[in-house]
């Protein structure tokens, strides 16, 4: 109990590792079971168990579970395990996502833009997956996390760690498949039902462009505003009137209290909101436009190409609004599982 921040952490942070933990043991053995309905109640029990647990990483990504910061960033080392994104270290992606909340900017080294620019090919492959819902766009980012030691130079001594870990997740991915290929094709659906609730979650938090200074001098120009952070962030949240349902991604969707104090423990959140926002509208995004949204827009955002696209002209206080409306692009490649 001496080990988490406060006695109610313990509660709450212990049944949420709990279910991440066991849910994924248990999910990944119904997989492997032979009745069709254990089989989908395995696939979506595994899916939602890497969902919370890849939420809680983010918790120790901001050292809200345990009072030494060494003991929140030995957790969530090792649940990047459960949701395969330990290719790269836990401190690349501590120290993305707290340059994300002090530069108040989306700071990468990959250019996807300028990738898919010089691959027209490979980003017509992209768009024709994510018309067909799968989340092509973001697989990308996550191979180039896989081996960024063979691509970014700050990381070079990272190589025999990309190299080791590809060797062991892929020799247990190909002993399950030998086993059970069916189980197989059913973890790859699960972890991509991860990535698409993930990434639904962070396509609307904020209008910020992306900005390749995560290993540069350059400053970007709204470091330290917090006013300005505020206007380009927003909420989606999954439901207003039933509270409990948001819990489902651990509050994730109350962003503009998670920007104002982003040390409170998720399920906080929503009491933090409610005391800084209120109960009305302000800064909140509906469900229903987050859907349309993400249906009617999901080719289009990869670049934003499309010159009808709302989203290329409007910000802040507009965007919140054409968001409301479902009138957005929303965004990708923004998961703090990436580290590039």
């Amino acid at each position: 109990m001496a080990l988490f921040l406060d006695r109610e952490g313990a509660v709450f942070h212990s049944i949420a590792l709990f279910y991440g933990v066991v849910g994924y043991i248990l999910g990944l053995s119904w997989v492997l079971i032979d009745s069709a309905w254990v089989n989908v109640v395995g696939l979506i029990l595994l899916g939602h168990a890497m969902v919370v647990t890849a939420y809680m990483v983010h918790e120790c990504s901001h050292n809200t579970v345990f009072r030494r910061n060494s003991h929140n960033a030995f957790l969530g080392s090792a649940l990047l395990w459960i949701v395969g994104a330990n290719y790269g270290s836990f401190e690349d992606i501590r120290y993305k996502h707290f340059r994300h909340h002090v530069d108040n900017d989306d700071v990468v080294w990959f250019d996807y833009e300028t990738f898919f620019s010089k691959h027209p090919r490979v980003l017509q492959v992209t768009k024709a997956m994510e018309w067909c819902y799968v989340p092509a766009h973001c697989m990308i980012m996550h191979f180039v996390t896989m081996i960024s030691g063979f691509l970014i130079p700050e990381r070079r001594n990272q190589r025999v760690r990309n190299l080791t870990v590809l060797f062991i997740r892929g020799g247990l991915f190909a002993a399950l498949c030998w086993f059970s290929p069916k189980a197989g094709c059913l973890y790859v659906l699960a972890y991509l039902m991860m990535i698409t609730v993930l990434r639904f979650m962070d396509s609307l938090e904020h209008d910020y462009p992306y900005r390749l200074n995560l290993y540069t001098n350059e400053q970007s120009p709204n470091k330290g505003d917090l006013v300005w952070e505020q206007e380009h962030t927003f909420s989606p949240l999954i439901s207003c009137r039933f509270s409990w349902i948001n819990w489902l991604v651990l509050n994730f969707g109350y962003h503009n209290a998670h920007h104002a104090k982003p040390t409170t423990a998720w399920f906080r959140l929503p009491a933090l909101h409610r005391e800084l926002y209120g109960s009305g509208p302000e800064p909140v995004i509906p469900f229903r436009s987050q859907l349309r949204i993400f249906h009617k827009y999901r080719v289009n955002r990869i670049m934003h190409d499309d010159s009808a696209s709302s989203n290329r002209l409007v910000e802040g206080a507009d965007f919140l609004r054409a968001a409301q409306r479902g009138e957005v692009d929303g965004g990708n490649a923004a998961s703090f599982l990436t580290s590039v």
